[in-house]
């Protein structure tokens, strides 16, 4: 999921659970009286902590196992009061059954429903309120490549689309076919025109409607779109599209089709991190693990910045450009190593061993990857993760892409402080096409194959591992 949807879908899930307190207090507040209870219990201070606990603890369950990002991005207002009906119904089983398992009297009565209740209703009138506002929203730009004549069987789908958070701005196609005034998509060119059109425009996704083109042409949009780290998702043109036997050769072992709308969409790239719960559970390693690091080690941030002062006056931090996700760029913060910093936006002037320019504090600094700590400031900024692909120089993109083609791919994350590549031994000069590739196919495992456990191994190996500081200097 590209950053603008799914920035979009988070902010949803932290309106859940903003509208689920606020019900809460609603009622500790107006000491609702039990509904069917006599006498009724009135529920002590006691009572709304743990229910406070427990709320909580029930919802978030339910996000992280049946929580489904394009639903949150699906303004529908009957599939949305299906859906959060039927997390309603879990959400209470599961409150009722720890209320029995920590002895709560207050949710053994019915009056724990009112805060349910109350919860539900605001939190439809909301989203209906946001569906119908959706026009203000920043969609993400989308690109029909082959639009072909079968289009009108599925003409309504540029508009439905856009309840999903996408604009298609226009198509290419290697047909002239009349515009089709249900939908008035741009013809922006044909589909081997693809390089110069995602060359000039602002493209977030493209759609494949693969029944209109060669299998050739469908490679190669992916190879383009790969390029410029532009995610694909292909429209087949029949269910039986991914049988074993008819399996297409540009599709992975993994990929698996989804429902946009009722139309089967195939994303080329899937990666773990495209789902809720996982994003949702990596920002939270991600935000907890940095402050935890930034609080412990604030001493020691003190003792270095004396230190670098001391050394050679000048500023603390080196603020170098970076390439983060999405390709985007972002201030990357360093304690300083060098007498005299390279141009953080246009330099060029890698590191080589024994580098004059290094102060005497810098090379300990450096040896022992302490220059990189102030980069948990960027995590909890959000331009960075404390695990995934190592941010590069600005200028260092076209020099990686003429040798890997889907280097941009990485940009499908947020950069980290550390990374698999890293602890793998692949960090440092990258002088030769062996270094780049290696370092960008650790990256792309990375991305393919994350798991929690993994940023945890990750995170072990940087610190214990001899072989993350090859080439530390």
């Amino acid at each position: 999921m590209i950053p603008k949807n799914r920035h979009l879908a988070i902010n949803h899930v932290a309106l859940e659970f903003l509208l689920l307190n606020l019900s809460l207090l609603a009622v500790l507040l107006f000491r609702l009286p039990g509904m069917m209870q006599v006498p009724p219990v009135e529920p002590t201070l006691g009572d709304f902590l743990w229910l406070t606990v427990i709320f909580n603890l029930s919802w978030g369950v339910i996000i992280f196992l049946n929580g489904d990002l394009d639903l949150y991005l699906n303004f529908g207002f009957r599939k949305r009061m299906k859906y959060i009906v039927l997390n309603t119904f879990f959400f209470v089983g599961i409150t009722y059954i720890l209320g029995m398992v920590f002895n709560i009297e207050y949710i053994q009565q019915t009056n724990f429903l009112i805060p349910i209740f109350l919860f539900l209703l605001i939190n439809l009138a909301l989203f209906e309120y946001y569906g119908r506002k959706r026009s203000n929203v920043s969609l993400a730009r989308a690109l029909v490549v082959g639009k072909g004549s079968e289009w009108s069987a599925i003409s309504g789908f540029s508009k439905k689309i856009r309840r999903r958070g996408y604009d298609i701005v226009g198509y290419l196609d290697n047909e002239e076919y009349q515009q089709d005034s249900t939908d008035n998509l741009k013809i922006m060119g044909k589909v081997d025109e693809l390089t110069r059109i995602l060359g000039n425009n602002e493209i977030d996704e493209i759609f494949v409607t693969v029944s209109s083109l060669q299998e050739e042409e469908i490679k190669n949009t992916i190879e383009v779109a790969d390029y410029y780290g532009i995610r694909v998702n292909l429209l087949p043109e029949a269910p039986n599209f991914l049988g074993d036997n008819v399996r297409p050769s540009y599709l992975g072992d993994n990929v698996r089709p989804s429902y946009l709308e009722g139309l089967p969409v195939i994303r080329v790239r899937q990666t773990p991190l495209d789902k809720l719960h996982c994003f949702l559970l990596k920002k939270v390693f991600d935000f907890a693990f940095a402050l935890g690091v930034l609080l412990v080690l604030s001493p020691i941030f003190l003792v270095i910045a004396a230190l670098i002062y001391l050394d050679n006056k000048g500023p603390i931090f080196y603020k170098p450009v970076r390439k983060g996700e999405a390709g985007g760029s972002f201030k990357c913060y360093k304690f300083r190593t060098m007498s005299t910093c390279d141009d953080p936006v246009n330099g060029t002037k890698s590191t080589v061993k024994n580098d004059p320019r290094i102060t005497r504090v810098g090379k300990y600094l450096r040896k022992y990857d302490l220059d990189e700590l102030p980069q948990f400031i960027n995590v909890l900024k959000g331009d960075m993760s404390v695990v995934g692909p190592r941010p590069h120089r600005v200028f260092l993109e076209q020099d990686f892409r003429k040798v890997v083609n889907d280097y941009m791919v990485r940009h499908y994350v947020k950069p980290g402080v550390t990374g698999w590549a890293q602890v793998n031994g692949w960090r440092g000069p990258t002088v030769t096409n062996e270094q780049k590739r290696q370092r960008i196919k650790h990256d792309l495992w990375y991305i393919e194959n994350w798991s929690f456990w993994m940023d945890i191994k990750i995170v072990f190996l940087t610190v214990f591992s001899k072989k993350t500081r090859n080439n530390a200097f």
